[in-house]
């Protein structure tokens, strides 16, 4: 096994396992012995599953070896996020209040991730609820290009896991940006699928109707081979969707060219930092040399759909803790406690007012569309977050809703958008950028990144710290 098999891309790692150059029992181990050596630093997992994980592991060997692969993802280690339901392990959802509630049935992800074959290392950590901070009685994760950058939220343990080489790709959710945040924080491909694309049963809920689950992966075709095992119908949940399921894979390797991608050029360049703009210009120059074009396009106004996520997502906040909140309020931190709190406060006649900015947002973009095969724009409008900038963010109204300006939209939309790794700041911190498609063609968001990055490296590019700490640490 080479030096940094560890950042092997998981479609690199299923091709070895399925050809036997590599065995699963023995890429499980080496995996749980560099979470146990690197991962005191870093905090990205709430739990291990260390049992479970060397039985799926045999189990995948045994399997292979009679010629019985199940796909890409057959003995590949991979992990979930915590809010994520094993059957018989402790799911905390990031909060004091579930610190013993272990689960009686699998999540249809976690389900749907076994039924095809993948090693499940453990429970990746996240914030409180998986809204903006991490509880109190919490490590946070630690960001592994810079400790004191932002490691994104509120996947924020999915994202270090999986940029520091401690699984081969993760489950994140998003409800306001908990996929691409960390994604591009971390210098990860992040894919949040369109609402209903992937089942939510069995997942902590954060706001039921925002709330999405998606792969954090190295590739676009890292993302591609796990949508495909989590995508579906589902009896459980009777909000996903029943559309038949593509083989993401095949579709993505189709490339590029022909596809139309938006640019509203106002809209991206607006309070965005210097090092942004000049990678997205250059990864769009990078999409068109493929043989995609661009097309001026002017976005529905967001402002409107952006102040009203703090609203409507606090609503459905603040029914999601119904049982437990405000009955058990003392075990809850001060910013989840607020954001409940304005959920609370909230008259029907506001929520509907909400609701109806939601849905105008929605068929507005969707309009948009008809025009365009895909939507660039930023993650952030500045890269690289420090953890003290973020720590003051929940002060200033103004400054959340900048953050939120190119991810809340799109939750309240329900839009599938792929975050793509495309460059650094001259302080090093990662940058990337999200394509944007219209609902259910997340096929067509990763031909295109696909296709990027076979033109590029950037997302080959993996945290020098974590190699030089641990040179000795197994690969």
């Amino acid at each position: 096994m080479s030096e940094d098999l560890h950042f092997l891309e998981l479609t690199e790692v299923a091709q070895r396992l399925r050809e036997r150059a590599l065995s699963p029992v023995e890429l499980t181990e080496r995996m749980l012995a560099r979470i146990e050596a690197v991962d005191p630093a870093l905090h990205a997992y709430a739990r291990t599953m260390p049992e479970s994980a060397r039985a799926e592991a045999r189990r995948a060997e045994e399997e292979i070896a009679r010629g019985g692969w199940r796909g890409p993802l057959h003995g590949v280690p991979v992990a979930v996020k915590d809010n994520c339901h094993a059957a018989g392990v402790v799911c905390a959802n990031g909060t004091e209040v579930h610190a013993d509630f272990r689960p009686e049935r699998d999540s249809t992800v976690v389900r749907r991730l076994r039924e095809a074959g993948a090693v499940i290392l453990g429970k990746l950590q996240h914030t409180e609820g998986a809204f903006a901070e991490h509880h109190r009685s919490i490590v946070a994760p630690v960001n592994p290009w810079n400790a004191d950058q932002w490691p994104g939220a509120s996947s924020s343990g999915s994202g270090v896991g999986t940029a520091a080489g401690l699984c081969f790709g993760s489950l994140g959710t998003d409800t306001g940006g908990s996929i691409r945040f960390p994604c591009a924080a971390n210098n990860l491909t992040g894919l949040k699928p369109s609402w209903g694309r992937v089942s939510r049963f069995g997942v902590f809920e954060n706001s039921a109707s925002l709330d999405h689950v998606g792969p954090m992966t190295r590739s676009a075709a890292d993302a591609a081979a796990l949508l495909a095992a989590l995508a579906g119908a589902d009896e459980d949940d009777p909000t996903a969707l029943p559309d038949a399921v593509p083989d993401y894979l095949a579709l993505s390797a189709q490339g590029v060219a022909g596809l139309r991608i938006g640019i509203d050029a106002e809209h991206i360049a607006r309070d965005v930092d210097a090092p942004t703009r000049a990678a997205m210009q250059a990864a769009l120059a990078t999409l068109t040399g493929l043989g995609a074009t661009l097309r001026e396009v002017r976005l529905p106004d967001p402002s409107e759909v952006i102040a009203g996520w703090l609203r409507f997502s606090a609503v459905e906040m603040a029914a999601a803790h119904e049982a437990t909140y405000p009955a058990q309020k003392e075990r809850y931190g001060p910013v989840l406690t607020g954001f409940i709190e304005v959920g609370r406060a909230q008259s029907g006649i506001e929520l509907q007012k909400l609701l109806m900015q939601r849905l105008n947002f929605r068929g507005a973009l969707t309009k948009l569309f008809g025009d365009i095969d895909l939507l660039a724009i930023p993650v952030t409008c500045d890269a690289g977050f420090s953890n003290a900038r973020m720590a003051t963010l929940g002060t200033d109204e103004g400054d959340l809703l900048k953050l939120l300006r190119f991810t809340a939209p799109y939750d309240m939309s329900g839009h599938p958008t792929l975050t793509l790794p495309c460059g650094f700041t001259p302080e090093g911190h990662p940058i990337g950028f999200q394509l944007v498609a219209a609902h259910l063609h997340e096929a067509t968001m990763l031909r295109a990144g696909r296709a990027y990055q076979g033109a590029t490296d950037w997302h080959r590019r993996h945290p020098p710290s974590i190699r030089e700490r641990n040179e000795e640490l197994p690969a």
